[in-house]
């Protein structure tokens, strides 16, 4: 069983991410972008896949989201407000982005409901580190948490870096839980209820 809280986690990860050179941001982005791209050809240029914009010192860049769009038939971005859950918007380019709540980049309205990412095929998750379980640690705002529950048939995969795929996580009975992580040098990879995990198929 881990020791750490989630607190303590959370503080550790994100010292991490800012001692993350500019070099290795830029190779993990590119990676990621590629693995993006794979991912959405694999679902087919009809699908609808949900992403996210990273900020800060989060894995990738809008790079993932335009090697989305070049494959797949929408690709949708969160919208946060308080309290939750999240809205949606179509990703109309990086030039469309504006400045939003929390340090976000979100498109402009009008926004869709957060029902709409039952209409997902895939959603790719922010997170600051995933479990083998599947367990996902977050920024602690719950605003994923609200929102999955209303998209039960859809994929969730976390994106993370390798480091940040670890052994065990503190879990909570609202957590939900992941399918599974895209990392920068281990690609997609699916994690299990007994903490094992396996390339995807």
């Amino acid at each position: 069983m881990t020791s750490r809280t989630k607190s303590q986690w959370r503080s550790e990860i994100l010292a991490s991410r800012r001692a993350v050179d500019a070099t290795t941001r830029s190779a993990e982005a590119d990676a990621l972008a590629a693995a993006a791209a794979e991912l959405g050809a694999a679902l087919g240029p009809g699908a609808t896949v949900c992403a996210y914009v990273p900020v800060g010192g989060e894995p990738g860049s809008v790079a993932v989201l335009d090697a989305l769009a070049g494959v797949v038939a929408r690709v949708l971005l969160p919208v946060a407000r308080e309290p939750g859950p999240l809205l949606w918007a179509p990703y109309r380019g990086v030039n469309s982005l504006v400045p939003a709540p929390f340090g976000l980049r979100e498109p402009e309205p009008p926004f869709l409901p957060p029902d709409t990412a039952a209409e997902a095929a895939l959603l790719l998750i922010p997170a600051l580190a995933v479990d083998r379980r599947g367990v996902r640690l977050g920024r602690g705002a719950g605003f994923y948490d609200r929102t999955l529950a209303l998209a039960p048939e859809t994929r969730l995969v976390a994106v993370v870096r390798d480091s940040e795929f670890v052994d065990e996580l503190p879990e909570d009975p609202h957590d939900v839980r992941m399918h599974a992580v895209l990392t920068p040098g281990g690609g997609l990879r699916t994690v299990d209820d007994q903490g094992g995990q396996r390339p995807a198929e």
